[in-house]
């Protein structure tokens, strides 16, 4: 099959993994606002990261990158997240902070991505320090969710990482895509 005919492509490991994990928000958003099972919560949030890293390897190793695998996939990272933020918010309001930043970082992206893909026809895939942040916020949510009793200081400060790193990812993307819709060339 050749490149073309694998990107349109829509039932594939990738996708499927990327779906799986559309599947569990509902399921991490129960187990922490009805019932309260942080441990269970946490358990299914390292399920769900885990299986966008199988999903990202499968993808790139074994040719299976597909047109669908490319919305899909961010969706589902970006929906996990704000939906473990949101229940987050439920004990930790502080938390506000990360989702605001993370909101603003997503729609920034988004419009300066459109105009990217507009002025030079390149969609352009995500960079190191989008994978940082992502892996930073992944990390504060699950430390808050199997942390109890955290002490607010460290919480607030945990909470301030993860939005700086947020911001600064996001300030790195307006920079690369203002860049590239100035010059009108993809670099």
């Amino acid at each position: 099959m050749s490149q073309t005919d694998s990107s349109k492509r829509i039932l594939t490991i990738p996708n499927l993994l990327s779906l799986f994990r559309l599947c569990l928000i509902p399921v991490f958003v129960n187990l922490y606002c009805r019932e309260g099972n942080y441990p269970a919560t946490a358990g299914i949030l390292l399920l769900s990261g885990a299986s966008d890293i199988v999903d990202g390897f499968i993808a790139r190793h074994f040719h299976m990158i597909s047109d669908l695998g490319k919305v899909l996939d961010p969706v589902a990272d970006k929906l996990t997240q704000f939906a473990m933020l949101g229940c987050l918010l439920t004990r930790f309001p502080r938390m506000a902070w990360a989702l605001l930043a993370l909101v603003v970082k997503e729609v920034s992206d988004a419009l300066t991505g459109y105009l990217v893909i507009k002025k030079t026809g390149v969609v352009c895939g995500a960079e190191w320090h989008g994978k940082a942040a992502t892996c930073v916020l992944f990390a504060v949510m699950v430390v808050h969710v199997l942390w109890f009793r955290i002490s607010p200081s460290f919480s607030l400060a945990l909470t301030v990482l993860a939005t700086a790193v947020q911001i600064l990812s996001m300030a790195l993307y307006l920079k690369r895509n203002f860049g590239l819709i100035r010059s009108g060339k993809p670099s």
